[in-house]
């Protein structure tokens, strides 16, 4: 990126898209941060490509120029992803957004990049199938994929990493290549599929989506369950998991989370202490058998005040106000901006890394509400902070600290789902160590000009 020569990249671009090359300030504004506590910075411009071809073209166009190219779906992630911190081109495939085909008999969609998760299962709502990977904001497929995204559904479904069948990438210098196929396995070579699934956009540009598709459940019942403290809660989870319960969302909120739940959404009316979120899937005759087998494991480890919900408009509002934990946990304090973590542990380590994140809270000071998916180990802080204070920044940033040390020392991962971004890329050669060395040797071949997304993953500067 040393000679770069981002205005002609910017005016050979112009030649060939036209008015779909904008420099506009809005529209720089827009494509400068995501939804990170994070500096914003602008990108030199913003181009919309409407096919694979124009991307390809784009991408060539950057590559011969040196210029930094950001990829851009919908701007919903918590991390950095999209900040153009060496300038450049943002490319917005929000507009690349057609579901191109859906094979009911496969359980398979194709679909372009810019498609949303609400937008693949309208159009599959007359086939009986459901697209099931849900990380609460309705992204682009293609950043999910892009940022390996996952839900509250993983604990059932899996991630995007397990629901992503085949890719069409567009490489660093133009050229379009397709991974993986519509067969469910394959023993052919390297897995480049699962390559580009959470490379974040540092090396090549996705666009297009083989995705799994799964079945419409019979029966859905949800609930919630409250508990004396956050360590029955998780050994409830754990003991039902042992147990073989086929559980399709639990969700955990502790007891500052239900606080910032009842004072955003006044007619919940849960009290506030830590409680479980629950979904089951299945027969109705299963479903109840599941729900009675967690129910008596959940009440001889001190659950109480359960409460179902089986009606449609029940359940959304349930998880509708679980989708809302952020903002509901900023109703905590007034003018505050939140500084977003996660990380994940081994399901046995749950609890004790859940209480010691507590004590570190307590000891720095902060508010920081916690909810966590914790069928599968992950939980989230939203650190509350002034935006106008340095130092309760410098103090969000030691606590989110000191729970991702936490998590390596359990044997865990830093992000469990929000990915690294600006915000993480400090710990990975901590938590990876050599093989973070071979992340950077992959980066380098594929992409020896360092214009994807550069400053984001590994460090080539």
């Amino acid at each position: 990126m040393a000679h770069a020569n981002i205005p002609a990249a910017i005016s050979a671009l112009r030649d060939f898209l036209g008015e779909r090359v904008s420099t506009g300030d809005s529209i720089l504004d827009q494509h400068s941060h995501d939804e990170a506590h994070t500096a914003p910075v602008r990108p030199d411009a913003v181009v919309f490509p409407n096919s694979t071809e124009e991307v390809s073209r784009i991408l060539a166009i950057c590559s011969q120029n040196g210029c930094p190219v950001i990829p851009y779906g919908i701007g919903s992630s918590l991390e950095g992803h999209v900040v153009p911190v060496h300038g450049g081109i943002t490319v917005d495939t929000s507009g690349m957004n057609k579901v191109i085909e859906i094979h009911e008999s496969d359980l398979d969609a194709v679909v372009e990049p810019g498609v949303t998760r609400t937008q693949l299962n309208d159009a599959l709502r007359a086939t009986g199938l459901m697209f099931t990977v849900d990380p609460g904001a309705d992204a682009t497929l293609g950043g999910m994929a892009a940022t390996r995204a996952s839900g509250t559904n993983t604990v059932r479904y899996g991630t995007m990493a397990d629901n992503v069948l085949a890719l069409e990438v567009v490489l660093p210098d133009g050229q379009i290549i397709e991974t993986g196929s519509r067969a469910r396995k394959s023993s052919t070579g390297y897995d480049l599929t699962r390559l580009f699934v959470g490379s974040e956009g540092t090396l090549g540009i996705i666009t297009k989506l083989t995705v799994k598709l799964h079945g419409q459940p019979e029966h859905i019942a949800a609930a919630t369950c409250a508990f004396p403290g956050i360590a029955s809660a998780v050994d409830t989870v754990i003991l039902a998991i042992q147990m073989g319960l086929p559980m399709a969302r639990i969700e955990l909120l502790d007891e500052v989370q239900m606080q910032g739940m009842n004072v955003y959404n006044c007619d919940l009316g849960l009290p506030e202490v830590p409680h479980l979120f629950l979904e089951f899937h299945g027969t109705e005759a299963g479903v109840a058998e599941q729900v009675a087998a967690f129910e008596e494991i959940a009440k001889d480890l001190g659950g109480q005040d359960f409460q179902w919900a089986t009606r449609t408009e029940d359940r959304n509002r349930l998880w509708q106000a679980r989708h809302n934990a952020y903002y509901a946990g900023k109703a905590l304090r007034k003018g505050c901006e939140g500084v977003v973590t996660d990380c994940c542990v081994p399901i046995s380590a749950l609890a004790d890394c859940i209480g010691r994140t507590k004590d570190l809270i307590a000891q720095s000071g902060m508010i920081a509400p916690l909810v966590g998916h914790v069928g599968d180990g992950n939980f989230h802080l939203l650190i509350l902070i002034d935006p106008n204070d340095p130092e309760d920044a410098a103090r969000a940033a030691e606590l989110a600290a000191a729970v991702n040390d936490l998590a390596l020392s359990f044997g865990g991962t830093v992000s469990g789902e929000h990915g690294i971004g600006l915000g993480k890329r400090k710990y990975l050669p901590k938590e990876h160590g050599p093989a973070y060395d071979l992340m950077a040797t992959l980066k380098r071949a594929v992409d020896p000009g360092n214009i994807m997304n550069p400053g984001k993953l590994v460090t080539l500067e």
